[in-house]
């Protein structure tokens, strides 16, 4: 059997709030695998979105682990974590989180820029990317000229520019239309089937839950069902 790609082990979260404690998390474990297509799904306050960023290193857990390719996020150091969220992990966010004065594809380059990889290989690697995602001749857009689907699709570009293990999609379809909706998922799905990249979602969106090969319903920041289809 493949090692998990990442991996929560009796993960609990709690959050203080003044006087109050949230339990996020309570005992959670949850193993995704190479090439999986996962929806983790339930109401507001399951614990889904807290699951996602404990899973791509940006949130700690009050106790239990989190490993990411066999390695525990708890025990590698800030360096090495933050080597690792930018080699393997890619991050594609409700709200795009694009920067503004950066064209299509200066955002979509800017984890290959930071591993130091060549202007001239960048540019080819983004424009082939940018092409892949239905937005070829429009890579010297900066945001603002973009619909909120288009940047969208620079954010997959991004997330999937230096080929990561996993991809943590958080509410990837929650500002865009319904159309608009159905093309990102229709997208990520080639990319999933084609270039077996894993794909984890957090969301409340029906149209996400239909296609995920694996749906995980969180309640109460714990595992209510996880059913594979």
């Amino acid at each position: 059997m493949n090692q998990p790609i990442a991996e929560l082990r009796d993960v609990h979260k709690t959050y203080r709030q003044g006087a109050v404690e949230v339990h996020a998390l309570r005992g959670l474990s949850l193993a995704i695998e190479p090439g999986e297509f996962v929806a983790i799904s339930g109401p507001s306050g399951s614990g889904k979105s807290t699951a996602l960023n404990l899973l791509g290193g940006l949130d700690a857990p009050t106790s239990g682990r989190v490993l990411v390719e066999g390695q525990d996020l708890g025990q590698i150091g800030r360096r090495r974590l933050a080597a690792l969220r930018r080699d393997r992990i890619g991050f594609v966010f409700q709200a795009y989180n694009l920067v503004p004065v950066l064209t299509a594809a200066e955002n979509a380059e800017m984890v290959l820029a930071l591993q130091g990889v060549g202007a001239a290989e960048r540019r080819e690697r983004v424009a082939r990317l940018l092409a892949e995602v239905g937005l070829a001749g429009m890579e010297d857009r900066r945001p603002d000229e973009l619909s909120g689907g288009q940047q969208q699709r620079v954010a997959i570009a991004r997330a999937i520019a230096a080929e990561p293990a996993v991809v943590l999609a958080d509410e990837p379809t929650a500002n865009v239309d319904s159309e608009t909706a159905a093309m990102l998922l229709d997208l990520m799905g080639r990319l999933n089937a084609e270039r077996g990249v894993t794909f984890v979602f957090s969301t409340h969106d029906p149209r996400v839950m239909e296609r995920a090969r694996r749906l995980v319903r969180l309640v109460d920041g714990a595992v209510e069902s996880d059913v594979r289809r």
